[in-house]
């Protein structure tokens, strides 16, 4: 049976991308579900034992009030080994960017751009002033400290924000030059540095500098829990500062401001720490195949990347607005398009780092929209296409004559042409 995804999620979400549930709402029929490119995730965590537990116990957990926010903040101190005076619990890290801006933030920000959306919208949404520095795509997007260290003077700005690594191109700053920034610093109301996908990385073994936060006088680290655990739904985020920045924060958080799911699910960690520790080294592996089986696409530039997802440029001519909605509607893809991130345009995708299964099935999706659908000489290179995806009888129209074209075109194209082969291992 076929399938109809409604593309209007995405023209009418403005910036972001449509929730999961709003697309299961507005998709018919009864084919598997779409393959998710779009919300970095961690695909090896939560184990089947834990959702198992969860889904046993799941009704007394919505049935009764959580513990306060203290309650669930010391039992992740003591698995994360944390002080709990220098921690602070949000509702998602969205929560404490928010309380962050209405309580440190008086006058002015810089920020590197690109970089996650809730660092200049919620600031720029208060009335403050957002110094944006523009990361070059020249040099891959990456962060030279001095040049952002001179713009921060330069532009006399009273709080510095960094995301490490930064999303959506996942370049990472080493800890020695994290902290090299900080040492420059000192003088600002506040420095954040955002480590919402610091787990992932593997370029060093102790990347985070939240032991610097809960020492220095203007320092703030943030984490994202659902981020990094593959629980995007259950919200729940944490930031480390010296104690009285973190009590601050607390004091001005809703008592009851986590909920029960988050608290079951943080008094499980304890027991399945090594189960965790294992999925980041499996997704660093999914990473390193992924990045080299897209770096084989002729014309597709990939950036590296230390989080749970790579930024990649198209070709010139072609146009992610319509390749998002080709994948989802002919191959049951799921990608974000970065034409509404500030400092990108709509020739950048970011792509979640996912199984080789997946990846697979998206590259055949991209070599078909990027190259032509393959004739039947090259047919056998390519994973299989998710042949019972479908589109709305308008847009199958467009997608089916563009695809028409392009199969003319080939057939008046030299016999010598190159056939692409999809690179990487199988494992």
């Amino acid at each position: 049976m076929s399938e109809s995804v409604d593309l209007t999620l995405w023209r009418n979400n403005g910036a972001r991308s449509p929730a999961y549930a709003a697309l299961k709402r507005g998709t018919s029929g009864d084919r598997a579900r779409p393959v998710d490119f779009c919300v970095p995730s961690n695909p090896y965590f939560p184990t089947p034992e834990m959702f198992d537990r969860l889904q046993r116990n799941l009704a007394e957990t919505l049935k009764h009030y959580p513990g306060d926010a203290d309650t669930i903040a010391e039992e992740m101190c003591a698995v994360f080994g944390l002080n709990p005076a220098t921690v602070a619990m949000g509702n998602g890290s969205t929560e404490l960017i928010t309380w962050i801006d209405h309580l440190m933030i008086r006058e002015s920000m810089a920020v590197p751009v690109p970089t996650s959306g809730r660092w200049t919208d919620q600031p720029l949404g208060t009335g403050k002033r957002v110094d944006m520095y523009p990361l070059q795509e020249s040099q891959g997007f990456r962060l030279d400290i001095d040049a952002y260290l001179r713009f921060v003077r330069d532009r006399r700005s009273r709080v510095a924000v960094i995301c490490n690594p930064n999303n959506p191109d996942g370049g990472y700053l080493a800890r020695h030059e994290v902290i090299r920034m900080l040492d420059a610093l000192t003088d600002l109301d506040l420095v954040v540095v955002d480590e919402s996908f610091i787990d992932f990385v593997d370029a060093e073994s102790e990347p985070s500098v939240a032991d610097q936060a809960a020492i220095r006088p203007n320092v703030i680290v943030l984490k994202s829990l659902g981020k990094n655990i593959g629980l995007h739904g259950v919200r729940f985020g944490y930031l480390v500062a010296n104690p009285a920045i973190a009590g601050r924060i607390r004091r001005a958080l809703p008592k009851w401001n986590l909920n029960s799911m988050a608290e079951a699910v943080v008094f499980m960690l304890k027991e399945h720490m090594e189960e965790y520790h294992h999925s980041l080294r499996m997704l660093a592996h999914d990473r390193t195949t992924m990045t080299r089986q897209l770096s084989s696409l002729p014309g597709l530039t990939v950036f590296p990347s230390q989080g749970n997802f790579v930024l990649v440029k198209l070709p010139a001519g072609k146009d992610g607005v319509e390749l998002r909605d080709y994948l989802a509607a002919e191959h049951g893809v799921l990608v974000r398009e970065c034409g509404s991130k500030l400092g990108t345009t709509s020739r950048f995708l970011r792509l979640a780092v996912r199984p080789h299964a997946d990846v697979q099935r998206l590259l055949a999706g991209l070599y078909s929209y990027l190259y032509g659908a393959p004739g039947d000489r090259d047919a056998d290179v390519l994973a299989p296409r998710a042949a019972d995806a479908s589109i709305t009888a308008g847009a199958r129209g467009r997608h089916r004559r563009r695809r028409a074209s392009e199969l003319r075109a080939r057939r008046h194209a030299r016999p010598d042409q190159p056939v692409h082969h999809l690179g990487g291992d199988t494992a």
